[in-house]
This record gives C-alpha cells, structure tokens and sequence, in this order.
C-alpha cells in the first residue's frame, strides 16, 4: 500500500463513535440495499432507528409502507409528479388524526436528506445520482455507510478530497469483506486484495458462446437477487470492474495489487494476502444483510444480521481464474481506473447506457463492452489530478451517454435484432423494473 496517512476506509478507525442509539438515513429505501436496511432497522430498535428515507418514487405503496413502521420525520422522492400518490398512500397508513412525514420532492431530496442531522446516512442509491448525496454527507460531517459504488467510480478525488479519516465504511459485499479482513493487520502488512466474483450466469462461456444470450438470461442470477442494472453488470462482470476501481481508491492500493477470482458459490466474499504469505477470507453464506450491518453498526456487531453456515452440512467452494476473453471489462476497468480523471465516469455512464440498450433488445450482449471500450477509446487520456470538479464530470457523462446511444443505436441496425428477441427483451426489462 502506499504511504498516505489513511486510506478512504480504515478498520482501524472510528469516525463518530456514537454512544446509544443512532440515527440513521436512508437513500435508496425501496431498493434491495434499502429494504433490507429497514429489516435490520425494524429488528433492532435499541441499535438504529431511521429518521429520515428517500427513494425515486417509482413504488409509493413500499415507500408509505416504510415511513410509518418506521414513523420517520421526512420522507423524499426524486419523482416530483409521484408526491400526489405518496401523501394518498401515506394517509391511508397513518389514518386522519396523525401528522404525515414532512415530504421532500425533487433531483435534490436525497442530497438534502444526506446532509440532515442523523448519525449515519446509508447511501443505497444506485447509479452516478448517488454522488450528490454523497459528497453532502461527507460535506455534513455524517458517517457514510456507502453502497453506491458509482460515487467513488465518477467522483473519486472529490470523495477523497472530502471524506475524513474512518468516515466511509463500504457496503459492497466484497468491500465489506475486504474491510473486515484488514483489521488484522496493519497497511505495512498487506501484500494484495483478492477480489472475489460469482461469474455470473454466464461462467463458461466463450465469448462466440455470448453473442446471442438474451436479457432474460443475464437477469438469472444464480446467487443474488438485484435491480436490473447491477444483475446484467453481473453478467458482464463490469460490477467487478467497478470493485476493483472502488478497492483501489477506499484502500489506496496500486491496481497490481487487486486481483479478481471467480468463485461461483459466493461464500467468500473477498480476501486479503498478507506479506507472511497468510490469506485471510471472510466467508457468509450470500445475504447483503451482513455487509449492511456493517456499514451501520461499525465498530459493533449486529446480533444476527444474517444468517451464519450450517457446518454440520458438506459444501465444497471452488475457484477459478477470470477469463479475460470472454469478459474484458476487468481489464478495461483497471484502464481506465489508472487514466483517472473523467475516464471512470465515462466508462460507467457509457456502460449504463449499454446496459438499457440491451435490456431494451436494441444491443446483443456483447455490444455493451464493444461499445464502451470504443467510447473510452474516443475520449482518451483526461487531465489527472485533484482539480477533477463535478461540472466536469457531469459534462463528461453527458458526453459519454450521448455517444453511446448513438453507437448502440447504430449496433442495433447492424445487427439486426430478432423480433422475438427484442419482445422477449421488452418483457424482461419490464419484470425487471418492477422487481428494484
């Protein structure tokens, strides 16, 4: 590791250890990160209790639903046109005689709601959106329990140039795990991050293999059940991409450092080798309820976050190095993570729209990483440094969406997507929509 007084995220380092019970806010709350925070909130009301939620507003029913269990003071909405349905849905649970939750609307909610007086604010928005909210929490002084990847991916050296030492604690599976185990020892002791991945649906499989797979086989996840952005990442493995950029900038380790090994099972989440040429793994059986315990909890435990392994049950754990062929976003990650600068916004923004394109059958599976890679291509080598503002990443992603609808649009012709593929495509987006 380098020689930085304390990288982004320390084990070893206690930000705001608060005594008693802490108040959390959550951004993303309708989410998979966000309803399974509120389970945990709920089971432990000596622990936590949320004070304030924000989500998109696609799901006003889920989000009234939350505010009232939890009975927090301000719910928000991104959806200004949703705040009609949400205050219906609200006074439906909450009866005439009760006072409703102040109502945030707007682009700007979850940003205030972040900068809100709480002790922790769980970031568990998905896509580059959530580094507004992260930046005003770490600007309000807040713990930030971090799940939003995409934060540090386009704002990195904003992030740094904020966040205090021990102020973020990620929540990432493998960032969790890979924070976990650096607490045995110190940075001086540490030779390298393995970073460990499922594979995907698509393990196995060669890239010619790839061409013609559909979207409703890359929302298949064989182990996690997520929103459909982040499961087709999965597929294409761009999620561990990302990780990768992501433990090079919580950690402050070099890229050579970080390496990636398929492990299908996912018991073992990430691991750390040691200088003594010990590894140590942190291993659950797959439930994001651990990984957010401790994102809120640190330095305490939660009690039975998640469940723990049965061993009295045989199981066997494989791992398998990373096809580089097949899936060649690692690499591309890893580029555009040593570039800097405006490169990894490209790259994510580029990627997401990809990604809508191939849930939409306008794109073969293989033409979201063609066409990113071409587009990270066009932009180049961006100016280095800690100079990087949000203005520019903002006109770096517009740029980079923008192109890569063009292309996709243009990939789409090209090809020629079957009918059937295409309706199958439409379905499968639809389902996977309403299920985040």
């Amino acid at each position: 590791m380098t020689d930085s007084p304390s990288p982004l995220a320390d084990p070893h380092i206690v930000f705001d250890p608060a005594a008693g019970r802490r108040d959390i806010v959550v951004l993303g709350s309708t989410g998979s990160i966000g309803t399974q925070a509120i389970d945990l909130v709920l089971r432990n009301p000596d622990r936590f209790r949320a004070t304030a939620l924000s989500a998109a507003g696609g799901r006003v029913e889920l989000l009234a639903e939350q505010a009232y269990r939890l009975r927090v003071r301000t719910v928000a909405v991104a959806r200004e046109e949703a705040v009609p349905a949400l205050r219906e849905a609200l006074r439906e649970r909450y009866g005439t005689g009760e006072p409703l939750p102040e109502i945030l609307a707007g682009p700007e909610a979850a940003t205030d709601l972040a900068a809100s007086d709480c002790h922790t604010v769980l970031n568990g928005i998905t896509g580059s959106i959530g580094l507004a909210p992260t930046l005003a929490a770490l600007g309000a002084g807040r713990t930030l329990a971090l799940a939003n990847k995409e934060s540090l991916i386009v704002g990195g050296p904003l992030v740094k140039a904020l966040a205090k030492p021990g102020q973020i604690i990620p929540v990432d599976s493998e960032h969790a795990a890979l924070f976990q185990a650096l607490a045995a020892g110190t940075r001086a002791d540490v030779r390298k991050l393995v970073v460990t991945a499922s594979g995907g649906p698509f393990r196995g499989r060669t890239r010619a293999e790839l061409a013609d797979v559909t979207p409703r086989d890359a929302l298949a996840h064989p182990t996690w059940a997520m929103g459909p952005v982040i499961t087709v990442n999965s597929a294409t493995l761009v999620n561990k991409g990302l990780e990768v950029i992501e433990a090079h900038l919580l950690y402050d380790i070099s890229f050579d450092c970080i390496e990636v090994v398929v492990h299908p099972q996912s018991y073992v989440h990430s691991m750390v080798e040691f200088t003594d040429g010990s590894t140590l793994a942190q291993a659950t059986p797959p439930d994001m309820r651990g990984p957010i315990a401790i994102g809120i909890g640190w330095p305490e435990r939660v009690l039975d976050a998640a469940p723990a392994f049965d061993w009295t049950t045989a199981s066997s754990w494989e791992f398998f190095p990373l096809d580089t062929e097949a899936f060649p976003s690692v690499g591309l990650a890893r580029q555009v993570g040593e570039l800097g600068g405006t490169a990894p916004a490209v790259f994510n923004a580029a990627n997401e729209e990809c990604v809508d394109a191939f849930l939409a059958g306008r794109l073969p599976f293989n033409g979201i990483m063609d066409t990113v890679t071409a587009i990270v291509g066009e932009h180049g080598t961006p100016a280095r440094g800690t100079s990087l503002t949000v203005p520019d990443v903002l006109e770096a992603e517009t740029w980079a969406r923008a192109r890569a609808r063009e292309l996709a649009a243009r990939a789409g012709q090209t090809v020629g997507l079957p009918t059937g593929q295409k309706a199958k495509a439409t379905t499968a987006k639809a389902t996977a929509e309403a299920r985040a």
